[in-house]
């Protein structure tokens, strides 16, 4: 049948038909995906106009589809039923489509990638009692195909293809989101004036292996060879000056590149002593918090700031981006009597706030009138994600590898303090979680149907290799963010909970569930059975009183 179209249908239009019958080659859709990507061109010849191609790839829910979410473009799939092909990593906003016989190709403007998948499962004929579908091959294929992506292609500074989040999905047309990829951090706006903020200071800096500029120098190799400026001491937080460390208490140690002593913040104190702040009138803080209020970074800036107000030290704040936007504020706030290293103010689990915001808002709320300066963030918007600012990600500690990850964690991590792994031990931590008690094909079904917007759950069987249930293989959920832009990551972690409690009541062991939640009403709530939208009622009063008080601080 070589050259006669096999599409049922199509064969019988004679093969001239709109949805099938077209014959080519890997070579020839290859060029046929660059032209697309290239908004209409190739190699200097105009196929199709910008605008014809940004009207065929815009999300559109599908006409009379009552399944919220669904999106096709015109010609083009996006995000439905029929989108396997997609894979579970490429973003909503990709765009691809697939044929009968078992060929698909999908293309990805965010990170300039396509994938041509070219078979035939109905050679030498379809047998209806044995299909040879290849529908989940196309998918892993093109998550192999995602995964090897380790960073957008740039080409110096300028680039040919609109970048962004993926669109959300919308009825109408979704405008495209231009990016600068040049936001600067607050160490990268102070190399830039030439440590004129820092001139004839006596410095002592707080900061991790995150504290670098654009270029990746370190923050303490700037300051330590700053002209006018005395670099004396370091401090470090949890995970350690070089954020290896996964331990309960870490020690003092010496830089060895620049000798200077390493004051641990995280060991027998939390907070800088007088001991340790002597030939200091300057304390310098550059870290790069995840925007989630139990990541202890927040916590050690805060009690920090506290001594420098007691010892009369001025407190500098290298300001830097949240990673996860700036803009999303989400779950409940933290009771004032329960306040700790993992909640070191009333703010909500997901605040969308940067570290210097938080610094003013700790400054005045918590009455601690520190000399307070922050070196403000360039160029950048609240809205952004770091992929969007052209700043490097760093790990800021071992188990936060990637900007998904840090997406996941204010969810994922509130189940840490049950006995429930949260893929600690594995290589993709708060991308999964489970139990040896948990059915995954369970507790994905009863997830997905609880309809959570902007994510997936797939069942999956794992082993980790530390933390909760060390070497012990587990059944549990795969967690797929399909539109981060309404992903409530909250609300996810919430709903997870009160899935275990209601499918698993005898193995799920709640009673720490309030570790990291701190808020009694949520926790007694959850206990009795409610679900993550009924616990938001329960929070929602307090967490509209807190972004009032937030809006007084935002910087951007």
């Amino acid at each position: 049948m070589r050259g006669e179209v096999h599409d049922p249908r199509a064969y019988l239009m004679g093969g001239v038909a709109g949805h099938a019958g077209l014959f080519s080659t890997a070579d020839d859709l290859a060029i046929y995906c660059q032209m697309m990507l290239n908004r209409g061109s190739y190699q200097g010849a105009r196929i199709l106009s910008p605008l014809a191609v940004s009207r065929m790839t815009e999300a559109r829910t599908s006409s009379g589809n009552a399944i919220d979410g669904q999106a096709r473009g015109i010609g083009w799939d996006i995000f439905t039923g029929f989108s396997s092909n997609r894979g579970d990593l490429f973003p909503v906003g990709s765009y691809g489509h697939t044929g009968f016989t078992g060929t698909s190709l999908w293309i990805d403007p965010s990170s300039e990638t396509f994938v041509v998948f070219l078979s035939n499962r109905v050679h030498p004929k379809l047998d209806p009692k044995t299909p040879a579908d290849v529908g989940s091959l196309r998918g892993r294929v093109s998550s192999v195909v995602a995964a090897s992506i380790i960073a957008p292609p740039f080409a110096d500074g300028i680039h040919s293809i609109p970048r962004g989040p993926a669109p959300a999905i919308a009825s109408g047309p979704v405008a495209n989101q231009k990016q600068s990829f040049q936001a600067l951090n607050g160490i990268d706006v102070l190399v830039r004036d030439g440590f004129r903020q820092l001139q004839g200071r006596r410095i002592g800096l707080i900061t991790n292996q995150t504290g670098r500029d654009r270029e990746g120098s370190s923050t303490i190799d700037l300051l330590f060879k700053a002209p006018g400026v005395t670099l004396v001491a370091l401090f470090s937080p949890e995970h350690g000056i070089r954020g290896a460390l996964d331990q309960a208490k870490i020690d003092d140690t010496k830089d060895e590149k620049t000798g200077l002593p390493v004051f641990s913040l995280y060991g027998v104190t939390r907070k800088p002593t007088p001991e340790m702040l002597k030939g200091i009138d300057t304390l310098v803080f550059d870290i790069q918090d995840i925007g989630a209020r139990f990541y202890t970074f927040i916590s050690t800036m805060g009690l920090a700031m506290e001594e420098a107000a007691k010892n009369k030290i001025r407190f500098v704040v290298l300001d830097r981006i949240n990673p996860i936007n700036g803009n999303d504020v989400e779950g409940p706030v933290a009771d004032a009597d329960k306040l700790s290293f993992i909640a070191h103010h009333q703010i909500p689990v997901r605040h969308g706030m940067t570290v210097g915001e938080l610094a003013q808002l700790f400054n005045t709320e918590r009455a601690i009138n520190a000399d307070l300066q922050i070196i403000r963030v360039e160029d950048w918007k609240r809205t952004s994600w770091l992929d969007e600012t052209g700043l490097t990600w760093i790990n800021p500690s071992p188990n936060m590898r990637s900007l998904t990850q840090a997406t996941l964690y204010p969810g994922v991590c509130l189940l840490e303090p049950t006995n429930v792994s949260v893929g600690r031990g594995t290589g993709t931590p708060f991308e999964l979680l489970g139990a040896p008690w948990i059915d995954g094909r369970k507790l994905a079904l009863a997830l997905n149907n609880s309809n959570l917007p902007g994510v997936r759950f797939v069942p999956v069987r794992f082993t980790p290799n530390a933390s909760v249930h060390k070497d012990i293989e587990c059944g549990g959920v795969n967690l797929i963010i399909t539109d981060r832009n309404r992903f409530e990551p909250v609300m996810t972690g919430l709903e997870i909970a009160a899935q275990l409690l209601k499918l698993f009541p005898k193995d799920f062991s709640a009673d720490r569930f309030n570790r990291l939640l701190v808020n009694q009403k949520v926790a007694d709530s959850f206990r009795q059975g409610s679900d993550a939208r009924a616990m938001r009622q329960v929070y929602a009063e307090e967490l509209n009183a807190f972004r009032a008080i937030r809006r007084k601080y935002l910087l951007y």
